[in-house]
Formats: structure tokens, C-alpha cells, sequence
């Protein structure tokens, strides 16, 4: 069914990766319009625990969508046209470090953008087809991700036996190409810790809904540069992914279920002052 922008469905948010498409049990598809095209795909929704969660397969069913392909806004605005305000956002991620190898799972705090071309704003000037026009406005993006997300995220990780990385720099990269070596190298010399190509601009539309965001990286090889050989591979990615998809989806629904029912964090109030000219987004 398709549900209008007004139609709360569903408070939580979870955007998945590879592996990820078959989430929740007992769901309704919906499809939602937006102002930016249609998302990904159609969103399903569920309960977690007693909690509504709309699930969002970020390439699409059957993984159609290349990373510079992804429509990320229409994907943002359809999780927040329904309700959702808090964002859990599984990815698939190289290690730039070598303790950092397949099965790690690393919960960061800090993003690198090094993609070209993606669309990253909502506000840009440009008029919507509704007549709205958002205005040019600057959010602050020092601190990426929900600092009361990233807390829930890692004590689930526990809970579940898995030991988390408490921390880390995620690089984004255009894709769909892998790193060469020598970038790959870059990277770990600048001291960034993972290296994936759907982080951004994830993060920073979210941000501008005011929305929260949480990442949960999962390591699935050495990048490149890390160590000698061919380097990574697509099949070495899904299969490493698919052998800890189980323990992801353990430890997603323990965050799901542990997400604080109020906000109290920074996140909501990341466009306080400013006027954002959007329908349905807050701001002064």
C-alpha cells in the first residue's frame, strides 16, 4: 500500500545492508512517496519487542543498487515521513587496521566523506514539487552520530557476546570499485579505522532531519592496503556478512528494544535557529 507523508507508522528506523533484506517477521509493505523520488525500495514494517520499526533495504531486494546509486534522500525522508526518529544503519565495512579483520564489529563515532557527486542536502534552494522551498541552511555535523545510540548499540553488542570497537573513524568512498592499494594505505596512515561506501551522506541527511543515527560497521576483510594479496573481493564480502547476519540481527534487536523512548540527546535539536523551509521538518 502507499502511505502519505502524514501517516505516523512506525517510531524506529533500520537501514540495511548487505544480508539484511529479510529483517522482520509479520510485516506490512508500504510504499511511500516523496518529494526526491522513490526510495530504494518498499519499506516493511513490524514490531521489535513491542516497538514499531520500519526496515529499509538500503540497495534494494536483490542488492539493485550500486552505492552512487542509492536515492539516500528519498530514503531518509520516507523513514521520517513515517514516524521514525531514531536510525539504526547496519554497513559492511573493510578493516584499514589488521586487528580490525573479518567478524569484527565496530560502532563509530567519527565519518570521512571521500565520495564525488552524491546529492547530500536537503537544503539546497532548490523548490519541491509541492512549491515549498527549503532554504540554505548549515547543519553542524562535528559529532556524526547519536551519542545515546551509539551507548545502546554497544551495550547490546555486549549482551549479545560480542565485543564491540568502541569508536572509530568510518571512511566513505564513491564506490562500487574497491580501494587500490595505495588508497587503501592512505587511509590507514591518516588513522581512520574502517573503510565502507554507504555511511554518507546517510549521516548527514539524517542529521539535517534532525533525525538520529546510529552505525553499526561490520568488518568483512582486510582492505588492500592492510595486508598482501589480491586484495577484497564482492564474494568474500556477502560470505563473511552472511555467516554474522545472524549475530547482527541478535544484536540490532537488543538496540532496537533498548532505544530510548524520549530523546535527550543533541540529535533533535540540530536545527534549533535555523529555518529550514521544509514541510513537516522542525526548526525556528
Amino acid at each position: 500500500m502507499t502511505v502519505r507523508q502524514d501517516s505516523p507508522q512506525a517510531e524506529l528506523g533500520v537501514i540495511g545492508g548487505s544480508g539484511l533484506y529479510e529483517l522482520l517477521d509479520a510485516v506490512t509493505e508500504v510504499r511511500v512517496d516523496t518529494p526526491y523520488g522513490p526510495p530504494s525500495d518498499a519499506l516493511v514494517l513490524g514490531e521489535v519487542a513491542g516497538r514499531r520499526v520500519a526496515f529499509l533495504p538500503r540497495h534494494g531486494r536483490g542488492h539493485a543498487l550500486a552505492p552512487h546509486r542509492i536515492n539516500y534522500r528519498a530514503n531518509l525522508w520516507a523513514l521520517h515521513a513515517l514516524g521514525v526518529r531514531q536510525v539504526i544503519a547496519p554497513c559492511a565495512v573493510g578493516g584499514l587496521r589488521p586487528e580490525y579483520g573479518p567478524g569484527v564489529l565496530l560502532v563509530p563515532d567519527q565519518l570521512v566523506d571521500r565520495t564525488s557527486g552524491r546529492v547530500q542536502t536537503y537544503y539546497d534552494g532548490q523548490p519541491l514539487p509541492d512549491g515549498s522551498s527549503p532554504h540554505v541552511v548549515h547543519v553542524s555535523m562535528a559529532d556524526p552520530y547519536c551519542p545515546a545510540g551509539r551507548l545502546t548499540a554497544l551495550e547490546a553488542a555486549r549482551t549479545a557476546a560480542w565485543e564491540p570497537v568502541d569508536g572509530g573513524t568510518l571512511v566513505v568512498i564513491e564506490g562500487p570499485r574497491f580501494s587500490t592499494r595505495a588508497e587503501s594505505r592512505w587511509f590507514r596512515a591518516n588513522g581512520w579505522s574502517v573503510v565502507g561506501m554507504t555511511g554518507h551522506p546517510e549521516a548527514a541527511l539524517a542529521r539535517e532531519l534532525g533525525l538520529c543515527y546510529t552505525s553499526l560497521a561490520l568488518v568483512t576483510d582486510h582492505d588492500a592496503g592492510v595486508e598482501s594479496g589480491t586484495g577484497v573481493t564482492h564474494t568474500e564480502v556477502l560470505e563473511v556478512f552472511s555467516r554474522n547476519v545472524d549475530r547482527l540481527r541478535t544484536v540490532l534487536f537488543k538496540a532496537l528494544e533498548a532505544l530510548p523512548v524520549d530523546r535527550e540527546c543533541p540529535c533533535p535539536h540540530a536545527l534549533d535557529g535555523l529555518v529550514t523551509g521544509l514541510p513537516g521538518v522542525p526548526g525556528d
